[in-house]
Order: structure tokens, then C-alpha cells, then sequence
């Protein structure tokens, strides 16, 4: 196997000290002149040089890579967040590593180990288990994806969800929709079930009653999204409108309805939250908000990005506008006993 070059061959092919070869291969700002850089650039490229990352990392306490730690990387919506970390944090010189904790306590328990032991220049997370504390005793800035309620002391972006959620409710609302039943995915982290505070003011905004029967409790899933779909067609005075959590419960509830034989959205309406790619290519198409997904990762790069050069200044906590799309999943209520 060919000998890979090292430093010493570069500084002797362009005639000039190792030093200055490593000011010019680090970017460090210690003046050289562009005349000697062009050679030496000239000798980097003859030889195929890469400079050692590793090496370098232990000299100037950087290893230029960032982790990034999220909960499922079958939901459609993380991977498109992961690519506006991944565009925005390279073009700073930074590699991001990916793992997907599977919302595993243990497993991310691991992978914060992972950051501190090979030495990370910072973590974006959507945490599972791990609250403040130990976060900030990982010694990197941390970024928190999400609205950061529990993080403090650290940065966060997430989406704005409870005005999300009322878009949602209120667009069913100017549809003639009453009855409306919601899928309720179940947090990982929290108590509650996703939306439901959110369902139950405004129905106390709007002075409706608020039938507990209509709220299904489920995993994030399109299995539990289309079970839940089912009980809702077969209760004995079926909503007229369901509002799902995130589109893959939206999706799987699409499923059941098409597979006990009601329109969509002629007998009932259906609204999911996300707006994943394959919300847009189901049929109907469907009706959902849309989070600013790839946004968020950009934004929570950033953030990053931001940290590593004023560790000193107060954390932001960064909430993104969320957006209705308007499709083919919903329509105005239509009478129980139409008149001819």
C-alpha cells in the first residue's frame, strides 16, 4: 500500500517550513504570503495531502464535528430537519453525525457519552430522557430541538405548535364542523398526549362541548392511527371531522376511512399536522399544517454555529411560524338530511 504523504513532504515539494504549511492547511490567521500559499496549495494538491483531522483536533481542542441526535428516523419529518443542519453546519467547515435514539433512554444515554468521549464541538438534540442539567454538564454547547420549555439554559428551536394546532381546529371550525374528534399521538417525554391542551381550548374558546369519547390515545404510528380512525367511524354518533396529531396517524386514519367505505371528504374531514412529503401524494391529498421543518434545522445549526463563538451570550429559545395547507382532505359539513 502507497505511503500516504505527510506535512514534511508537502513543505518539501513547495520549498517552505513545515509551519507554514500547517498555517496554510488550517486556515489559521496567521498572515502567509498568497505567493507561498499558492505553492503551497500547488504541493497539496500534487501530492493528494489531507491534512489530519485528529491530530489537529488534539493542538487546537476542535474536531470541526457536530452530533446530531434524533428520536425516530422512520418519521419522514426528521430526515428533512437533518438535512438543514447538514447544509447549513458544512458550509462552516463542520461534519454532522447523525444517530436516531429510537426514543431509548439508554441508547441516548450512550450517544451523550459518545459526544463527550471523541471530543464533539457541539450536539443538536431532540432529547428524550436527558433534562438541563445534564446536558450542560456534556462541557459543548447543546442546541434543543423543540420549544425548549424544560432547557433554560439552553438554546432552543422548535415549531409553534399550539397556534399549529388552533390553525387546524379553526380552519375545521369555518368548514361547519362541530364534532370533531382528534387522534392524539402519545409525547415520549410528557404526561399529556400531543394536542390534546390544545383541542381542549378551543373548544372552551368556541364554547363547544368537549365529548371525551372523541379523543382516541394512541402510539405515533399509521397502525394506531388507522385503529383509531376505526373506533371514531364506529361510534354511535361519529364525528364529522378528525384532527390527527401528525400526518402518519392523519395517514393511517386516511386508510381506514377509504377501507370502511367513507369519503373523503364528503362524509368526514381529515386534517394531520407536518406536512411530509407523502401528505401531498395521498388521495385525497391531505389537508394539514405544515412545520417549518427544514427551517428548524437550519435555524438550530445556526444557533450552534452562534454558540460556538459567544458562549457567554443568553440563550434563545426560537419558536417557527407554522403554515395551513389547504387540500383535498377537507371540505364544508355537509347535511345529515340534505333537501332536494
Amino acid at each position: 500500500m502507497a505511503r500516504r504523504p505527510t506535512i514534511i513532504d508537502v513543505a518539501r515539494v513547495a520549498g517552505v517550513s513545515k509551519a507554514t504549511v500547517a498555517r496554510v492547511v488550517s486556515g489559521q490567521a496567521v498572515p502567509v504570503r498568497d505567493t507561498t500559499r499558492q505553492r503551497v496549495l500547488r504541493a497539496v494538491q500534487e501530492l493528494g495531502y489531507e491534512r489530519n483531522a485528529i491530530a489537529g483536533s488534539l493542538r487546537t481542542d476542535q474536531t470541526f464535528m457536530v452530533a446530531l441526535c434524533i428520536p425516530d428516523i422512520t418519521n419522514p419529518f426528521w430526515p428533512v430537519v437533518a438535512r438543514g443542519v447538514q447544509d447549513t453546519i458544512e458550509r462552516e467547515g463542520y461534519a454532522t453525525v447523525t444517530v436516531n435514539s429510537d426514543w431509548n433512554a439508554i441508547r441516548e444515554q450512550n450517544y451523550l457519552r459518545m459526544v463527550r468521549r471523541n471530543r464533539f464541538d457541539g450536539l443538536i438534540i431532540n432529547p428524550m430522557a436527558a433534562d438541563d442539567e445534564a446536558l450542560c454538564e456534556l462541557g459543548v454547547p447543546v442546541v434543543i430541538l423543540g420549544s425548549g420549555d424544560n432547557y433554560p439554559d439552553l438554546d432552543s428551536v422548535g415549531s409553534d405548535t399550539e397556534s399549529g394546532a388552533q390553525a387546524a381546529l379553526d380552519h375545521l371550525l369555518a368548514l361547519g364542523h362541530r364534532r370533531i374528534a382528534l387522534i392524539a399521538g402519545r409525547s415520549q417525554r410528557r404526561q399529556q398526549f400531543a394536542r390534546y391542551e390544545s383541542y381542549r381550548a378551543f373548544h372552551k374558546r368556541h364554547n363547544l362541548p368537549l365529548d371525551p369519547s372523541l379523543v382516541i390515545e394512541c402510539d405515533f404510528s399509521d397502525t394506531a392511527g388507522l385503529t383509531a380512525m376505526e373506533r371514531l367511524l364506529r361510534h354511535p354518533d361519529p364525528p364529522t371531522a378528525v384532527f390527527a396529531a401528525n400526518d402518519v396517524l392523519a395517514i393511517g386514519a386516511l386508510k381506514a376511512a377509504q377501507a370502511l367505505h367513507w369519503r373523503v371528504p364528503d362524509d368526514i374531514s381529515i386534517i394531520g399536522m407536518d406536512d411530509i412529503y407523502s401528505a401531498a401524494t395521498t388521495s385525497p391529498a391531505l389537508t394539514t399544517i405544515a412545520k417549518p421543518k427544514y427551517d428548524i434545522g437550519v435555524k438550530a445549526a445556526n444557533l450552534l454555529l452562534m454558540r460556538l463563538k459567544e458562549a457567554q451570550s443568553p440563550p434563545q429559545h426560537v419558536l417557527l411560524p407554522c403554515t395551513l395547507m389547504r387540500r383535498a382532505s377537507t371540505s364544508a359539513i355537509r347535511p345529515a338530511n340534505p333537501t332536494t
